[in-house]
């Protein structure tokens, strides 16, 4: 009994606590949890929770729930214009006949048009990047959509490009070097008004401050020259 004491005893009631908590009676329960517990923000605690909420569920409910998932995985498809994920092959923001199809916002991900979109403020269409220039993540400009959004310009039907990154080292990089690539072109380059702090993503900006932001969109190659001046 000492011997036991004097392991036990060392043990914190945090530690014992975490010894219950992954102590599970199923092993298909626990690897459920597991499952879970590999998504963004979801701890143990959390998939353990999840999955005890399914288990009381009746049958046709989780199976519509875990159908649901699969068909999202295996058919969502990305939109042929602009990059974003659609059911279609062309979404419904490109197909929509009411939207300015000559003014085109430039974003990093998908999270970002719903960002603009939560505003109300913009009628144009997307072209999504699918990431922003970061050598340090071995991303360079052949690995974005940059070369299809430079086609647009070409075509003349675009008539301005707002770009709308996050305003990060990386975000500025990648602004700039869609300027040079698009410069040639009949389009004006704008990006959004600073109402957007210097360093924040886009998906955080609250969505009065975002949709002041396009709405008092500048010339990027004033913003340039002013902040080059600024150094």
């Amino acid at each position: 009994m000492k011997i036991i004491s004097a392991i036990f005893g060392d043990c914190s009631h945090r530690e014992q606590k975490q010894h219950m908590q992954y102590t599970y009676s199923s092993k298909l329960l626990e690897e459920a949890v597991e499952e879970f517990a590999t998504l963004p923000g979801i701890g143990r605690k959390t998939a353990l929770r999840l999955v005890l909420h399914l288990l009381k569920q009746e049958d046709k409910e989780v199976e519509h729930f875990g159908n649901t998932i699969l068909r999202m995985k295996q058919e969502i498809i990305t939109c042929k214009v602009c990059h974003n994920i659609s059911d279609k092959e062309v979404c419904h923001i490109c197909s929509d006949p009411y939207r300015d199809k000559s003014t085109i916002c430039v974003v990093e991900s998908i999270r970002d048009v719903m960002s603009v979109e939560n505003t109300q403020q913009f009628m144009g269409t997307y072209h999504v990047l699918g990431g922003i220039i970061s050598p340090m993540d071995g991303i360079g400009p052949a690995d974005l959509t940059i070369e299809s959004l430079e086609n647009k310009a070409r075509t003349g039907l675009c008539k301005e490009v707002i770009l709308a990154l996050s305003t990060t080292m990386e975000g500025d990089t990648t602004n700039f070097y869609i300027y040079r690539k698009l410069k040639p072109y009949e389009v004006i380059i704008s990006t959004l008004a600073r109402g957007v702090a210097i360093g924040d993503d886009l998906e955080y900006a609250d969505e009065v401050t975002l949709g002041r932001s396009i709405l008092n969109r500048t010339s990027f190659e004033e913003t340039f020259k002013n902040s080059n001046h600024g150094t």
